[in-house]
């Protein structure tokens, strides 16, 4: 894979709002081919505006096996291969441990760690060699960093998400795709301002969507199997 955008074809989850938008956006206003997946048909179809010959929205819900299979089917017919994968969509509920339910446990544990790991297991033989799989986790999942209370299903999730990360590196280093993942601090989003009213992030959606984006065709080629922190405070 190299830096030429136009030549790259990339799939962003959590594409309709927020970091994946942003990213989507930088891209395609490189050049790229992007696939944005989420389960807004209409959201997706807004970022899309402006871009319709470089962002091709599909809606799929990443916890049910089907619309993968759609989603992959999709990108098949459309551009036969993949350069980039960026597991970006995410649910976060901020409640005491001891308050949450079993199904929010689940919720978070289902959207944050096994719909990206699923994802990863279907696309890996659309994959170019020197492929680059992107996986954004969280300072809260990041090993040793200090914790917002109310987030521990989602930390768990997004840690399990880093240790993946740190795993599929290797398995698939015969494949000759790098795999790492981003543990991202507080970027000012829709999921951010829901989870926590009245918090001001100290960074945007849009700085932080550029960043993964440019990461991902460029840090493959310094980084592999790392979990990199990226955050201005701890915690952030």
């Amino acid at each position: 894979m190299n830096d030429h955008f136009d030549n790259l074809n990339i799939l962003i989850t959590g594409g309709s709002r927020g970091i994946g938008a942003e990213a989507a956006r930088f891209f395609a206003g490189k050049g790229a081919t992007v696939f944005i997946a989420a389960r807004t048909e209409s959201r997706l179809n807004e970022v899309a505006s402006g871009f319709q010959d470089n962002i091709i929205p599909l809606r799929a819900d990443l916890n049910n096996p089907d619309d993968i299979q759609h989603l992959k089917n999709s990108i098949r017919e459309k551009s036969g291969k993949l350069d980039v994968l960026i597991n970006n969509a995410g649910v976060l509920i901020n409640k005491p441990f001891l308050e949450t339910t079993d199904a929010e446990w689940e919720t978070q544990i289902s959207c944050n760690l096994t719909a990206p790991a699923r994802l990863i297991r279907e696309l890996v033989p659309l994959m170019n060699k020197g492929g680059h799989i992107m996986n954004i986790g969280s300072m809260g999942g990041f090993q040793g960093s200090s914790k917002f209370p109310g987030l521990s299903a989602y930390s768990a999730a997004k840690g399990g998400l880093a240790i993946l990360s740190e795993c599929l590196a290797g398995e698939l280093s015969s494949h000759e795709i790098s795999v790492n993942c981003l543990c991202l601090g507080a970027v000012q989003t829709e999921m951010l301002e829901q989870a926590f009213p009245g918090f001001q992030a100290p960074v945007s959606a849009k700085d932080m969507g550029s960043l993964i984006a440019w990461f991902s065709v460029t840090g493959k080629k310094f980084f592999n199997g790392k979990v990199i922190p990226v955050a201005l405070a701890d915690p952030s």
